[in-house]
């Protein structure tokens, strides 16, 4: 057997671009563990009032275009506008002047670039940049907001006539072209170890986030703790691993081991539990019709993103986030390889859960085909109580077109269930596959009994007959890729049912939906407990007589293959 052996940690993103044609993140595995190198020098620089600021004032701020190392810029004051940002929240305007700037525009993942006065002071993180397209113009956050939690993000900060007209006079940009005001930075999530056609053809389901940007696998981020530095790069990721979901933008500033950035939110959670990285930058991209955005590495986890809120995120530095174990073992000819991701937000472990199984898939089928497959998977965690539980379940898949494609979402939605329950806790969601070629199936072609020797085909007029207490002898159809085949159904009449007459039913497994309302991790076993194979067929006998009723339901299998369709026929009872 071949094993295919996973390369070292690594994670490029553009900064959140939707306009990149190769791809958001170039990365893979991450270490998992607090970073031993020394803590960044803290800045801990005091903010800058922003109503003593004036059209004309100098300023200076940091960023990086390549590496990790801050590169100084320069920029003048254009104005500052009121309740910009939110109630009570400003936006400073300011032209920055930069050669990178010059050629890219404000570009994303330039999002919590430090500007400064010309006394030092901090005035705030670059945030906002204008909505028409590349522009030297950045809208500023101002530093002394940025603790405060608003309660709305705006997508879109509007310019009045006289702003736009003040911006018209100080750049090169038209009035109208002002006018359209600025707009947040984009950060969408990017999502490594997924392909682009996977993230937009998934189903849709709510744990799965709209926007996502795929990307390629990459080499490890040379990028530690110490790299944290006001102007340096940060990014906050929800998962890491074989799949990596992330942002990168840059830290605004650090002070006593707590780190300030963006500007914006990453993902407007609030509180949150992401994990914290260093990055190192590859370049910075222009895009003609858009902001440009920036390429970049991300390292190992090193502290933990708290808070993420409409004027930026802040973390700190040390002690990872609790975190759940997400893994997927796939075989395919011979091959086989365990994927691994950690998964630090649980309302992210879903979306996480699914993309591990199809990145993991899409490593070893190395293809969009038809197959089948068995799988079978095993959570566990802790429940309100403290108590540790565990969900267990093995099942089998076919399809026609992409088998890889499929089988993730009835686990995932089982995990988005149980990361909802209030106290709940996932620790860990692990998964074995093998797959095959071979995507046939069966379906239920009919019902028989055994009469005077032979079998005799019920429906169209002919029922079951049965004694009561007695076992009623059938056989199901299935009908193949290669002919029919026939499985044995047997179900005992209880001696009550005498006279009685009814029906008697069999479906397919993989036609029949397993889920439920899972409120509580025992409603959760017990739907669990209850699941019916796709490869399984359920027969059920329901017999009435006035006011008696009988119900009867047997599982039988699995078999070979998937089952799907269903039959029903009448039944009497003698």
């Amino acid at each position: 057997m071949t094993t295919i052996r996973r390369r070292g940690p690594a994670l490029v993103t553009l900064a959140g671009t939707a306009t990149a044609a190769a791809g958001l993140l170039l990365g893979t595995t991450l270490v998992a563990g607090p970073a031993t190198s020394a803590e960044p020098a803290g800045d801990c620089a005091p903010a800058f009032p922003v109503d003593e600021l004036a059209a004309g004032d100098a300023v200076t701020g940091l960023t990086v275009t390549r590496g990790t190392t801050p590169e100084p810029f320069t920029g003048e004051v254009l104005g500052v506008q009121e309740d910009g940002i939110g109630p009570d929240l400003d936006m400073v305007m300011v032209e920055v002047d930069m050669p990178e700037v010059q050629k890219a525009g404000i570009w994303q993942g330039m999002s919590g670039s430090p500007v400064y006065a010309a006394d030092g002071r901090l005035i705030g993180a670059v945030a906002y940049g204008l909505s028409f397209g590349p522009s030297a113009v950045a809208g500023i956050t101002p530093f002394a907001d940025m603790d405060d939690y608003l309660a709305e993000a705006p997508a879109r900060v509007p310019v009045g006539k006289a702003a736009a007209a003040s911006i018209a006079r100080a750049t090169g940009v038209t009035r109208a072209q002002a006018a359209q005001g600025f707009r947040q930075l984009p950060m969408p999530l990017a999502v490594s170890g997924v392909r682009a056609e996977r993230l937009a053809t998934a189903e849709d389901r709510p744990y799965l986030p709209r926007g996502a940007k795929a990307a390629g696998l990459g080499r490890a981020a040379d990028a530690a703790a110490e790299d944290l530095v006001a102007g340096g790069n940060m990014a906050a990721s929800l998962s890491y691993g074989d799949v990596t979901q992330a942002g990168v933008g840059t830290v605004t500033s650090v002070c006593n081991g707590r780190v300030v950035g963006f500007g914006h939110p990453m993902a407007f959670e609030g509180e949150t539990t992401m994990s914290l990285h260093p990055a190192s930058v590859i370049y910075v991209q222009a895009d003609p019709v858009g902001p440009g955005f920036k390429v970049a590495n991300i390292g190992a986890p090193v502290g933990t993103v708290s808070e993420d809120h409409l004027t930026g995120i802040t973390g700190f530095l040390g002690a990872l986030p609790r975190a759940t174990t997400i893994s997927n073992t796939a075989t395919y000819q011979g091959r086989t390889r365990t994927g691994t991701t950690t998964n630090t937000v649980d309302n992210a472990a879903a979306g996480t859960t699914f993309y591990q199984i199809i990145a993991n898939h899409d490593r070893v089928v190395d293809a969009i085909m038809p197959g089948s497959e068995t799988m079978s998977w095993t959570i566990r965690g802790t429940d309100t109580d403290g108590s540790a539980y565990e969900l267990a379940f093995d099942d089998r898949y076919a399809s026609d077109y992409d088998i890889s494609g499929e089988v993730g979402y009835e686990l995932a939605d089982l995990v988005y269930a149980l990361t909802r329950i209030t106290g709940v806790t996932v620790d860990s969601v692990t998964s074995e596959s093998v797959v095959s070629d071979d995507p046939s199936s069966y379906r239920v072609r009919g019902i028989q009994q055994k009469r005077g020797g032979r079998w005799v085909p019920l429906g169209k007029g002919e029922r079951a007959e049965a004694k009561a207490g007695s076992t009623l002898v059938l056989r199901a159809v299935l009908a193949g890729a290669e002919g029919l085949s026939y499985e044995p159904l047997t179900m005992k009449v209880p001696a009550s049912a005498k006279g009685m007459k009814g029906r008697i039913s069999v479906q397919g497994g993989g036609w029949m939906y397993g889920g439920g309302n899972v409120t509580s991790v025992a409603k959760a076993e017990k739907i669990v407990d209850g699941m019916i194979r796709n490869d399984e067929l359920e027969v059920e006998l329901t017999l009435e007589k006035r006011r008696k009723h009988v119900e009867r339901t047997k599982i039988v299998g699995p078999v070979d293959r998937v089952v799907n369709g269903a039959k029903r026929v009448r039944v009497v009872v003698k």
